[in-house]
């Protein structure tokens, strides 16, 4: 998969690709990530890319042009790509949507920035994506999580392929609790049963494990607890 972020802020993303799963990823051919500076398409000596808002009001406006100009750029050398704008006004990213834009040829996220962006650019995009109701800065962090939550599920990405199915959400529920070494630390054991060796035992606790976290921490997401088999 390639991956393309059009942004102001291109050093911000420069932890993101060069670290952990991501920078493996990208080292063994499973995803291209690459960044593109909305400047760099500005028309004017000064590069500028924000403007007042037409009809007055605080704050600036994200210009159309030098926008469109780094979209079409980028959709000229992936012309299959998923043009993304993450915006609060979006839908909200979640697992179910991570796991389909994992599917996709490939990528490309807009970074909103100040007031907002000129309207014009949605005639450009395919789809807006918010990560909360909750207000930041630009849309370069939202891109991060974006980025790491739909990488990770590509194929190969992980070590084991099983961790994406295992993980919280990956099911509606989520995850159960985990231990490790020692098994036995200032008196708090480990539960017995999962070091007993017994994989069906230890199968069975998990799903029930999962089931009451869900149910005790993240009850919303409890929609057909009858239809569960625990």
């Amino acid at each position: 998969m390639k991956i393309d972020i059009l942004t102001l802020f291109p050093g911000m993303f420069e932890a993101l690709i060069s670290e952990s799963i991501i920078e493996r990823a990208q080292r063994f051919s499973k995803v291209s990530i690459r960044t593109h500076n909305i400047r760099d398409f500005t028309t004017n000596k000064h590069r500028k890319v924000d403007d007042k808002p037409f009809g007055g009001g605080p704050g600036m406006v994200l210009q159309c042009q030098p926008v469109i100009d780094t979209i079409n750029s980028v959709k000229a050398l992936s012309p299959r790509a998923k043009v993304i704008l993450m915006s609060p006004r979006g839908k909200i990213l979640d697992h179910s949507l991570c796991l389909s834009l994992s599917k996709a040829a490939g990528l490309i996220l807009v970074c909103g920035h100040y007031e907002g962006a000129d309207e014009r650019i949605r005639g450009y995009v395919d789809q807006e994506i918010s990560i909360g109701d909750y207000i930041l800065t630009g849309g370069e962090l939202p891109a991060m999580v974006l980025v790491d939550s739909v990488v990770r599920l590509l194929p190969g990405v992980l070590g084991h392929d099983q961790s994406n199915i295992d993980e919280s959400f990956s099911n509606g529920l989520l995850e159960y609790s985990q231990y490790t070494r020692p098994a036995d630390y200032s008196g708090k054991k480990v539960p017995e049963l999962l070091v007993s060796g017994n994989h069906n035992i230890v199968k069975s606790w998990r799903k029930k494990e999962a089931v009451f976290k869900t149910m005790h921490q993240r009850p919303d997401l409890i929609k057909h607890i009858s239809q569960l088999e625990i």
